[in-house]
């Protein structure tokens, strides 16, 4: 992947519940600390609403204690599970104030990224027995893409690149802006061994004419067929004929992934994994006093 240096995960994770703690809370909990006397303890569940693949358990695990060191969450359903309505996914037990502070940020959280996760693995499914790879992209909600290609991961697809920095990508804009397919290619080449980076290549095609031209330069490790109809793409990866990886992109949905896995492309690209992922319900209930298990 040559010699970026890609975030970690469990700094991103902290700074990710900072922020977002410090968005919805600022100067206090109004309500709660109103109402809840402070060293009050209280056990909540979190209810399962709507069917699907379960994520976000982990980082809202360690929201809740970071809220309250002594937190105890007892997970029943682990990330990347297939869940149905009325699961208990986990319950927690931890100071009253802190569990109120924590819910939203923990709900959002999860219900986001399981939703995301249970969209990308309806389309795994669709492709299951098929020999193709299923990417995100890079239409994600800006600060929070580790936790949608998480999601991703945990419903069965793949991510693509993390950002502009570990993969080079040359689009149609990039073409077009440097004067052609030849020029883009021979710009990245130079630029790679300038600056001593090693970083594989992908380049957008939208025409038989544009992949001819690159076949002729050849230098990439992957080309993209943007919006190709089905017997051009069949027809553009006999030309291809395995000389390159191959990539299916552009306005892919859940009704016409299997025909296009089914040309034999190597991977298919689908930025609804991620844009057009609707949240799943998900509820945090106070556990009363006296409630029976």
């Amino acid at each position: 992947m040559g010699n970026t240096q890609l975030p970690d995960l469990d700094s991103l994770i902290d700074n990710f519940i900072t922020r977002a703690l410090e968005e919805d809370v600022r100067s206090g909990d109004h309500t709660s600390l109103a109402c809840i006397p402070v060293g009050s303890r209280s056990r909540a569940r979190l209810l399962v609403k709507d069917p699907g693949v379960i994520a976000g358990v982990e980082v809202a695990k360690r929201i809740f204690q970071k809220v309250d060191p002594q937190a105890q969450v007892d997970i029943n359903i682990v990330d990347g599970s297939d869940i149905n309505i009325g699961d208990i996914i986990f319950e927690v037990e931890c100071n009253t104030l802190a569990l109120l502070k924590a819910e939203r940020v923990a709900l959002n959280t999860m219900q986001r990224m399981s939703g995301i996760a249970t969209l990308s693995n309806r389309f795994k499914f669709e492709v299951e027995d098929l020999p193709v790879r299923i990417l995100d992209t890079r239409k994600t909600i800006p600060t929070i893409r580790f936790l949608e290609k998480w999601a991703v991961r945990l419903g069965g697809c793949e991510n693509y690149r993390d950002g502009l920095y570990d993969w080079i990508m040359i689009k149609d804009n990039h073409i077009d802006a440097c004067g052609g397919i030849r020029q883009a290619i021979e710009q990245v080449e130079a630029y790679q061994k300038a600056n001593q980076l090693n970083l594989s290549v992908t380049i957008e095609v939208r025409n038989l004419v544009e992949l001819h031209e690159v076949l002729d330069v050849g230098k990439v490790t992957r080309i993209m067929l943007d919006n190709f109809e089905l017997t051009l793409l069949k027809e553009a990866l006999a030309t291809i004929n395995g000389r390159f990886q191959t990539e299916a992109s552009g306005g892919i949905n859940i009704h016409t992934i299997r025909r296009i896995a089914k040309t034999g492309v190597d991977f298919i690209s689908v930025g609804a994994l991620t844009h057009s992922a609707l949240s799943l319900d998900l509820s945090l209930k106070v556990v009363k006093e006296g409630e029976e298990e």
